[in-house]
């Protein structure tokens, strides 16, 4: 993995108030950083597979013709299948 040095321009009251944050969670102000930049970027990941998923259940509905679950179902192995 290659690692990129960048600069950031912060205020300065913001930037100590986040060391005290950092130190309360036990990570440097850069670990706290990467990792805020890294869940914002798998959440952009996630949104996008959500998009899929929803765009798969309008094209292929399915269709149960009418079959309908119920409790005793869950634990026949006719129906579930055996394990």
């Amino acid at each position: 993995m290659l690692l990129m040095k960048i600069t950031l321009a912060m205020d300065e009251a913001l930037v100590e108030e986040a060391r005290r944050v950092a130190a309360a969670r036990g990570i440097s102000l850069n670990q706290m950083i990467r990792e805020e930049l890294e869940r914002l970027t798998r959440a952009g990941e996630r949104q996008a597979r959500i998009d899929e998923m929803m765009r798969l259940f309008r094209e292929h509905p399915g269709d149960s013709r009418g079959w309908k679950w119920n409790r005793e179902d869950l634990y026949d192995p006719a129906v579930v299948g055996s394990t």
